[in-house]
């Protein structure tokens, strides 16, 4: 079906027919918030520039230019083997489906698509966090979100489990896979997710929405590695809630996509809750990369620490917008945020937005960014000593990128993302 575009209602409306006639049978989500995303859909619209949050990513204007038709048309995939780390839980997604007979067969871990799992905590925890009034996006993937992955961690698990997201379309094609992770209270785990694609035909539109509960004294440590070709549109929402003594570590490192936008919101729900943002990207001719965050300080004696770093090279864009958010109630926190950043090109554009909003009045709470290009004096100091400038300025950057590389505890996955970065540059 062709868009008829006349105004953002008209963009929208046109999208919202394309799927629904696609048939979605959303078996998992509840009849009322399907109903209550659509209803806010045709009331908003999808984000343009004139929406604040959303004022550097048009995501309007994406739809109107690169889906002016959409279908459901996938290629199959048959192996993963390329993508897979070696000692972990291997969980497939192929285009948005949970492929059991491609995934590793493990007792420690209660995975499944998110259809088959248990009604009751299905009930409990999906769209509690991601509230479909909160975001256009997370509406869009709540209304038509028929597939998806349930994933409850009941232990402390040695080995990492790697989540891999592989898309293969034929047609243009938009993508709303959900999924639903809950670690229990006293459990340990690592979680790697991988974006790729693979043999693209034509452009997708994955808007991805994850729902992350982190029970009492919990440990989580996830790594989101997002690698997909310049056919592909990403916008991945993450929600999570964190739990007394809770802990929430999450990496992320971005160098694919034509568009990747990450919503990453962290709610510190209970007292004496932890959580660390780290992410990395690199942007070359005409990407853009839109590091989005929000940690929700709502109780005492908790802590948050964020650190971004972006290299901008061509005509590409990087944008973060981070927020720090201090509750009333939430007195003896600790918060820090920064975003660093090197613009490569006088025609590579980064724009950042570190925010504070404070109700408390006994906290530490502090931010702030910096974008300038690779230091002049070092890379003088390096040619000095014989080095080529274009090995010089490489140093420079693996340099820059080293603190966040180093916060990577898996040494397979550490390999991986070296490797990605400098492919990169």
């Amino acid at each position: 079906m062709s868009l008829v575009v006349e105004n953002k209602s008209a963009v929208t409306q046109s999208l919202i027919e394309s799927l629904t006639k696609q048939g979605h049978k959303v078996s998992f989500m509840p009849d009322s918030a399907v109903l209550n995303s659509i209803r806010l859909l045709e009331e908003k619209g999808i984000p343009n520039n004139k929406h604040e949050d959303y004022k550097y990513c048009n995501l309007e204007a994406v739809i109107r230019k690169e889906f002016k038709t959409v279908s459901d048309a996938f290629n199959p995939i048959a192996s993963v083997d390329a993508h897979k780390i070696n000692h972990s839980i291997n969980i497939v997604i192929v285009n948005g489906e949970y492929v059991e007979s491609l995934s590793d067969k493990t007792h420690e871990l209660n995975v499944s698509a998110l259809e088959n799992a248990d009604k009751n905590t299905i009930k409990d925890h999906l769209t509690k966090e991601a509230n479909v009034n909160s975001d256009a996006l997370i509406a869009l993937n709540t209304a038509f979100s028929s597939k998806g992955l349930f994933l409850q961690i009941r232990s402390v698990l040695s080995k990492p489990i790697h989540i891999i997201n592989i898309v293969s379309a034929k047609e243009n094609v938009v993508l709303n896979p959900r999924q639903l992770i809950i670690a229990d209270r006293n459990t340990q785990a690592a979680i790697i997710e991988t974006f790729v694609s693979e043999n693209n035909a034509a452009n997708v539109f994955h808007n991805h929405v994850s729902e992350v509960f982190v029970g009492e004294n919990a440990i989580i440590k996830s790594y989101r590695i997002q690698n997909e070709d310049l056919k592909s549109y990403q916008v991945n929402t993450t929600q999570v809630s964190v739990k007394r003594h809770g802990n929430y570590n999450t990496n992320t490192f971005t160098f694919g996509g034509a568009l990747v936008r990450n919503n990453l919101n962290v709610v510190l729900a209970d007292h004496s809750c932890e959580t660390h943002l780290n992410g990395l990207f690199i942007t070359n001719g005409t990407q853009l990369v839109d590091n989005h965050t929000l940690v929700d300080h709502q109780k005492p004696n908790c802590q948050s620490n964020e650190l971004y770093k972006g290299i901008a090279k061509d005509k590409s864009t990087g944008i973060f917008n981070g927020k720090i958010y201090v509750r009333k109630d939430a007195q003896k926190t600790n918060a820090y945020q920064s975003s660093k950043n090197i613009l490569m090109s006088d025609d590579a554009t980064i724009n950042t937005k570190p925010q504070l909003e404070i109700y408390a009045d006994d906290v530490k709470c502090s931010h702030g960014t910096s974008t300038g290009k690779v230091d002049e004096v070092a890379l003088f100091y390096l040619k000095a000593r014989g080095i080529g400038e274009e090995k010089a300025r490489k140093l420079l950057l693996q340099a820059f990128a080293q603190e966040l590389i180093e916060k990577i505890e898996i040494e397979s996955l550490k390999e991986k993302v070296v490797s990605l970065f400098e492919k990169a540059l």
